[in-house]
């Protein structure tokens, strides 16, 4: 699962360089802070690995009025582990994950691609958020920042150790588990 491995790296590389003014700082109406999305994105997280992989340790959910930054990363670097497990269980095909559940009020989905690309889709939703909330809140992120969220070669360097790991257990899948390649397209 090495592209949410990627995917939560990308969160971590925005918490790193976001200036800390605008963690807190409150935006027109009724639209979240910053800080709120990033702990939504966390709290929703425990939530998918609660309903649909509850044998996983559920991660702490974080406080809603008091959380920091570092503890924002902490705790996405925690529920990212997890759904990272969680994604190669359903994607493996032993059967222990058979749906998946994003919410109590909502109907169960299979387990598979579709699983994937609606959590890569929530995490790059918020991530937009946060970099359109932080420029329009005065603390807009240097073009250095924004381009090396798309350069998905250093983001995977970046993710070090997790990631050889897991392209080990892909390595060491046995060929009825391991997904078939795909020829490259020139």
């Amino acid at each position: 699962m090495r592209i949410f491995i990627a995917c939560d790296r990308m969160n971590q590389v925005l918490l790193e360089e976001l200036d800390r003014a605008a963690w807190k700082a409150k935006p027109p109406g009724k639209t979240r802070t910053i800080a709120a999305i990033f702990i939504h994105m966390h709290n929703v997280r425990a939530k998918w690995i609660r309903l649909t992989a509850p044998h996983l340790k559920v991660p702490r959910q974080l406080n809603r009025t008091r959380c920091t930054p570092k503890q924002a990363s902490a705790g996405l670097a925690e529920s990212g582990a997890r759904c990272t497990e969680m994604l190669a269980e359903a994607l493996d095909g032993d059967g222990r994950i058979e749906r998946f559940l994003r919410d109590g009020w909502a109907a169960p989905w299979p387990v598979g691609v579709e699983m994937l690309c609606y959590m890569l889709s929530h995490e790059a939703h918020h991530r937009g958020q946060v970099c359109m909330l932080a420029h329009q809140l005065g603390f807009p992120l240097p073009s250095k920042v924004t381009s090396r969220l798309w350069n998905w070669e250093r983001l995977w360097k970046e993710c070090g150790e997790l990631l050889s790991h897991t392209v080990e257990s892909e390595r060491d899948a046995s060929p009825s588990t391991r997904s078939p390649r795909r020829p490259r397209s020139r």
